[in-house]
């Protein structure tokens, strides 16, 4: 939806010193050649690691659908990536939902480069604790000195129960600083852009990291994550994994405050809080935490994600991640249920989109759809063995290959792409990108009712924006 109201540019103007010095080391580059190529050459790289998918389609793990809505480009992103990190057992999931004149390009932009550089860091920390690890033995003290006390109370329990808490505290500590270490990171990375203008445009990300029944999910902005779960009476009931991280939620709207920022809503929609500059009534912007948005970075908004961990068990049965194209139209009562009555698992993600383009039709009829993105994760799949996911030391040697390239941006700083003129002309909401039209499908089904109120998360709210 849109999540920033300001139309202007934050670019300089073409005859300021800014744009004058810009143009000055832009010269000094060669631009179009060797970032370009490499570029090119990284993207194909990703392209064919199987496994990795970003389009529509399904596998025996996932499904996944993206369609364009009524206001323009689509600015939705999503990705699956099983055997994450060369690992069989593991699998990385994630929706992005840009926002502003270039989110698209923002929103790809971070779908391709943030698993790489949460990947590269996990390594990294993987090796830090194995070290710490053989000192901790070799000392005799713990690990995770906070755990101590935990372990203690529960002395009496057989000894290979102790060992399984440490080894999920340790997956977890592990994965939340890689977590923390990447979108820092990734942030930082889109600062130094040439080709991304990331000054009024920025993009959401929930992501999730499941490794075995150990799961992981980082998140920032309005994008949702939410569990279909059976309960003690065996009925699949709705779990929010995470919380819409917007200008609403408290503690939020205080650290916007604390930075000079400023939190209110407009007249003509009073329950939508947006975030604006000091002394200007823009960008308007409709979450709390995103990645870009670096005219409000100074003023509140960030890009730390809120890390949460879950044990799976054996009645989890699937995980929808999905941009707030579904949420502002169907509960997450409605959601879980949409996926249990799909007709195939291929089917799901679509299904979903589907039904939540017809709710935004019969909702709000005088409103332009929403850009729609969807995966749903199935939790159950025989022994995470994933059919689309091979592990051929010729798939690793791809992987591998591009965790070098991100460890070498890493410690020589971001690379910077090909430079794009930047431009006072900011997307239209008419705007439509030939290259991003998708077929809509025949919407010939009822828009699916539960009937039921939907109790959203303390101090969030969903509303149209």
């Amino acid at each position: 939806m849109g999540s920033c109201l300001s139309s202007e540019s934050r670019s300089p103007h073409p005859s300021s010193p800014a744009s004058a010095n810009r143009k000055r080391k832009n010269s000094k580059r060669k631009t179009g050649s060797r970032n370009s190529s490499f570029d090119y050459h990284k993207e194909e790289l990703l392209h064919r690691i199987p496994g990795r998918m970003f389009l529509n389609g399904s596998s025996e793990v996932a499904s996944l659908f993206s369609q364009q809505g009524k206001k323009g480009t689509n600015q939705d992103a999503m990705i699956v990536w099983e055997n994450f990190g060369s690992r069989e057992d593991t699998v990385f999931c994630g929706v992005f939902d840009g926002h502003g004149p270039y989110g698209h390009m923002v929103a790809k932009r971070v779908r391709d480069a943030l698993p790489l550089k949460l990947s590269t860091h996990w390594e990294v920390n993987i090796k830090s604790e194995d070290v710490l690890r053989e000192i901790s033995l070799k000392t005799g003290t713990s690990l995770y000195p906070e755990d101590a006390s935990l372990i203690s109370a529960e002395a009496s329990r057989v000894s290979i129960d102790v060992e399984e808490t440490e080894k999920h505290s340790e997956v977890f500590q592990t994965l939340k600083e890689s977590f923390l270490k990447a979108y820092k990171v990734m942030d930082r990375e889109l600062r130094s852009y040439t080709n991304v203008d990331c000054f009024c445009s920025g993009t959401t990300a929930v992501t999730l990291v499941k490794q075995g029944k150990n799961l992981v999910i980082g998140n920032v902005g309005d994008s949702r994550a939410v569990l279909g779960t059976r309960g003690e009476d065996d009925i699949l009931t709705a779990v929010q994994l995470t919380v819409d991280l917007k200008p609403n939620v408290p503690a939020e709207a205080e650290r916007i405050r604390k930075c000079k920022g400023r939190v209110f809503s407009l007249h003509d929609e009073p329950d939508v809080a947006r975030v604006w500059m000091p002394n200007s009534d823009s960008p308007g912007l409709a979450m709390a935490r995103a990645f870009g948005d670096f005219c409000l970075k100074d003023f509140g908004v960030i890009s730390v994600p809120e890390i949460s961990y879950r044990r799976l068990s054996e009645k989890d049965e699937f995980i929808v991640l999905a941009t707030d194209g579904i949420w502002d139209v169907l509960s997450n009562d409605e959601v879980v249920k949409i996926v249990a009555s799909a007709s195939s698992r291929s089917s799901v993600a679509r299904s979903l989109v589907e039904t939540a383009v017809r709710a935004w039709r019969i909702t709000y009829p005088t409103s332009k759809v929403d850009d729609c993105a969807v995966v749903c994760l199935f939790l159950d799949s025989n022994s995470n063995t994933f059919s689309t996911a091979s592990s051929t030391e010729a798939n690793n040697k791809t992987f591998v290959s591009m965790e070098m390239t991100e460890v070498s941006n890493d410690m020589d700083g971001a690379h910077s792409p090909p430079a794009l003129n930047r431009s006072c002309t900011v997307r239209e909401c008419e705007e439509v990108s030939a290259g991003s039209k998708e077929e809509a499908s025949e919407q010939d089904e009822l828009l699916l009712k539960t009937g039921k109120e939907w109790s959203p998360l303390d101090g969030v709210s969903r509303v149209t924006q």
